[in-house]
């Protein structure tokens, strides 16, 4: 089958319905984790939240968001990183879906600095944003053009250090292999269907620099990381 990957695809992955629960739902949330980690991407966020507080100031609290935050695997990995180095963070998880934000909370009941909130970050009543830094992590790609031009000026205003976005490089080879991976670690249905589509709505690098020319960001940086991901952060200063 030819893949195309010129543009971003505008085909609906079955995640995208906020109502969806269930067995399937949490397995896949369980399988996106741990492919997650396996491939490395949660080190992207580590990375660049180093560079984010090698100037700030540690001695109080960093409050952080994850939009769109899933079962909360990364909150999970934050939390232990703060205990590890002795930062205090306050960690919010959010999400659209009730089902994945309840089994992110007992997931993480051994984690107090971590607290979840249910809301479609476009909805008028969604709560403002007030974080030192916000992250997106594999959440951007859900999202069409025109809604990433209308969130991130709100992400970018609101977040009193920096953003740090961690999403999929749109490639023809990633397709393949994920294709691979499938197979061999025998993903169910709703990841081998959504994990596709993933990539067919990521990004391409000039795709992110437009965003940051459109939205008038001085301070940024977007490196590709393995495993076909860019690593997009955004600074005040």
């Amino acid at each position: 089958m030819k893949i195309d990957t010129k543009y971003r695809t505008q085909e609906t992955e079955i995640m995208d319905d906020f109502s969806l629960q269930g067995e399937e739902l949490r397995n896949t949330l369980d399988q996106i984790a741990g492919i997650n980690r396996m491939l490395g991407g949660n080190s992207i966020i580590i990375k660049g939240l180093r560079k984010l507080l090698k100037d700030a100031d540690i001695s109080k609290p960093i409050k952080i968001a994850d939009i769109g935050c899933g079962s909360g695997d990364m909150l999970r990995m934050l939390a232990k990183y703060g205990r590890d180095k002795n930062i205090t963070f306050r960690l919010t998880g959010i999400d659209a879906n009730l089902y994945t934000i309840n089994y992110a909370k007992t997931l993480s009941k051994d984690y107090p600095e971590i607290a979840y909130i249910c809301t479609d970050i476009f909805n008028a009543e969604a709560p403002d944003f007030d974080y030192d830094i916000i992250l997106c992590t594999l959440t951007l790609h859900h999202f069409s053009d025109q809604q990433i031009m209308n969130i991130m000026p709100a992400l970018t205003r609101s977040a009193k250090i920096g953003v740090i976005i961690n999403d999929l490089h749109r490639s023809k080879t990633a397709y393949r292999l994920f294709k691979i991976i499938s197979f061999v670690f025998n993903l169910n249905q709703m990841s081998r269907e959504d994990g596709l589509i993933s990539i067919l709505r990521g990004f391409k690098k000039s795709e992110l620099e437009h965003f940051s020319k459109k939205l008038n960001l001085s301070h940024y940086t977007i490196k590709w990381k393995w495993a076909f991901r860019y690593q997009w952060i955004i600074t005040k200063k």
